[in-house]
């Protein structure tokens, strides 16, 4: 897809800071420190429209992006790791949970996984959930560059397995490269009509 304009729209942490829910939208989830900054910022053909990090949780609102001035990319907050204050973090999961479940218009989850590492617990129970509320999740494995093509499919292959989905089910996507970016593309489109 040609990206003809991308901008940032709101940060919310409540349903009342959202943007009108009259757009169809993907919403980016993941572990924190998985990429999902820079995939989208590289979807987009953007170096720094989504602030990037290499500290975990620096995302701790959900972050609305207007593309091409038809539909919203929803950064939501990592889960994990991150080094943020506990009472924060306990903030994090009904806030996603709630906009998961309460927008209108909310089209698909790209679910993010690093390709080195196997799916966390709370891989697994997001994938479980969104099939519990009928979600269609598209599964993305970030950081390809870091492995040799072989290494690629064989962690592939492993993680599809872990999920009990079929590897071809799985984007293998780098950021740096833009590996995975056109593919990628083909899955989101059909949401977005």
């Amino acid at each position: 897809m040609k990206t003809s304009s991308a901008s940032f729209v709101a940060s919310a942490v409540r349903v009342s800071q959202y943007p009108p829910d009259m757009l169809f939208e993907i919403a980016f989830a993941g572990r924190s420190n998985v990429g999902k900054s820079s995939l989208i910022n590289r979807l987009l053909n953007r170096k720094k429209l989504v602030k990037t990090s290499s500290t975990p949780g620096r995302t701790q609102c959900i972050n609305f992006f207007l593309v091409n001035d038809s539909f919203h990319f929803v950064d939501l907050p990592g889960y994990g790791y991150a080094k943020v204050p506990a009472n924060v973090q306990k903030k994090w999961g009904p806030m996603v949970e709630q906009y998961l479940k309460g927008r209108r218009l909310l089209k698909s989850v790209i679910v993010i996984i690093d390709i080195r590492r196997t799916p966390s617990k709370e891989d697994v129970q997001l994938l479980s959930w969104l099939h519990q509320y009928d979600m269609p999740a598209l599964v993305v494995l970030t950081k390809s560059d870091k492995l040799s093509k072989t290494k690629q499919h064989q962690q592939a292959n492993k993680i599809a397995r872990e999920l009990a989905l079929p590897a071809d089910q799985l984007t293998i996507f780098s950021a740096r490269s833009g590996q995975g970016k056109e593919p990628l593309w083909k899955r989101i489109e059909p949401f977005l009509h």
